[in-house]
Order: structure tokens, then C-alpha cells, then sequence
């Protein structure tokens, strides 16, 4: 995989945001309900827009949901998104493959508590990597289970807990998912590494959640 890092020093944050939602138990997808009186998706785009080196934020949304972002991020930049999160990300690449930005941060729009400092640290490492990605160790003691009962102890030595955003140099990024089977990755990072391409781990933020499910938004708020 030859990288291209681009014909200039723009950096842009890639917002996924075209999932359902389904186990978040709401009428409608998740980044579109109100967090503190805000849309979730609105919270994470403003994180990533004001950002002094981001230069711009495209969102990746589901064709059904164009008059929901609207009215989330009246102003946003938006294409659609594919049938699963990596399909979406190799669509939103591909959108901005024109401009050929340097770097790339891809966030989860489901994220809407992303901080500064995640953002310098994910940035900082794309220095000297191709790929770098925010995360948090494993503390608790992970156990192997089946039908309901644990099966075994692992241990969790050497062990993370991914978060978003995860940084590129935009042309690594781009060739790793054209060159990537359908369905063969939850996270972008994940296709570097499949690739033998070093990614970068900088600490995460513990209060960087992703909504998943109901009590997340009452941990959130």
C-alpha cells in the first residue's frame, strides 16, 4: 500500500452517523435525540468544527434522514452512507477523495462528548504515524461466556478499549478501504493493521461514550 498524503495540509473530520440505532430503544436513530436539549449528532459535529485545524466536517447519513440532520445541523455537509458503518466510511472517503485533504479524523456520530484533547492527541500522533486512534486500557477481568455461564478468565494485559476518533494520513486510509472486503471491518483502524500499517494508541477519554442503549443517556447527561 503506497500512501498518498495529500496535495495539501487540510485536515477534515468524517462524522458516521447513518446507523439505525436500534438498541438505543428510542422512535428514531439515536444521533438525532436531544442530549441536554442538543441532538447528539449536533454535539459531535460542533466538537470536530471547532477544532482550530479541522478545516471541515463531512457527515455520512441514511438517505431517510436528510430532514433530521437538517434540522440537527442546519449548515452540515452530508452524502449517504452504505449498508453497514464500513461501507458508510469507504463512501464518505471516497466523497472527499477530490479535495484530497491530508488527514482524516473518523468520529462516530454517536460520540457526542469528544474533547480537544482526544482531538490534539489523535492529531499529535499522525505526525509520525500513518493511523493513530484514541483509547482507554481494560481494567475489568474479562471472562469467555456461553448460554450464561462463564467458561474462563482472560487476561486483559495489553488490552484497549477503542474510541473515535481515529486519525489517517487520507491517502493510507482511502487505499486501505478500497482495497478492504465487504464487511471485514467494525473499525477503520482495524484495516491498517490487517495491512501490517503501525497505528498509533493515544489515551482515550473515559467520558467519551457512545450511545448505545437507554442508560447512556442518562449517564451522558
Amino acid at each position: 500500500m503506497q500512501p498518498d498524503h495529500g496535495t495539501d495540509h487540510a485536515i477534515v473530520g468524517l462524522l458516521v452517523a447513518a446507523g439505525r440505532g436500534s438498541r438505543a430503544g428510542r422512535d428514531g436513530p439515536k444521533q438525532y435525540e436531544r442530549l441536554g436539549g442538543v441532538p447528539v449528532l449536533a454535539r459531535a459535529h460542533a466538537a470536530l468544527e471547532g477544532h482550530p485545524l479541522v478545516s471541515r466536517v463531512l457527515c455520512v447519513i441514511h438517505p431517510s434522514d436528510e430532514d433530521a440532520f437538517l434540522d440537527a445541523v442546519p449548515d452540515g455537509a452530508f452524502v449517504h452512507g452504505g449498508a453497514d458503518r464500513q461501507a458508510s466510511v469507504r463512501l464518505g472517503l471516497e466523497a472527499l477523495a477530490g479535495e484530497a485533504p491530508s488527514r482524516v479524523l473518523i468520529h462516530d456520530g454517536a460520540r457526542p462528548l469528544l474533547s480537544r484533547g482526544a482531538i490534539d492527541a489523535v492529531l499529535g500522533a499522525l505526525e509520525a504515524y500513518e493511523g493513530a486512534l484514541a483509547a482507554l486500557p481494560v481494567t475489568d477481568t474479562l471472562k469467555r461466556g456461553r448460554d450464561g455461564t462463564s467458561l474462563g478468565t482472560h487476561p486483559r494485559d495489553g488490552l484497549w478499549r477503542a474510541q473515535t476518533p481515529q486519525g489517517f494520513r487520507f491517502g493510507t486510509i482511502l487505499a486501505a478501504h478500497r482495497a478492504a472486503p465487504t464487511g471485514s471491518a467494525t473499525d477503520d483502524a482495524s484495516l491498517l493493521e490487517a495491512a501490517g500499517v503501525p497505528v498509533a494508541l493515544v489515551p482515550g477519554d473515559p467520558a467519551n461514550v457512545k450511545i448505545t442503549y437507554p442508560e447512556d443517556f442518562a449517564m451522558a447527561e
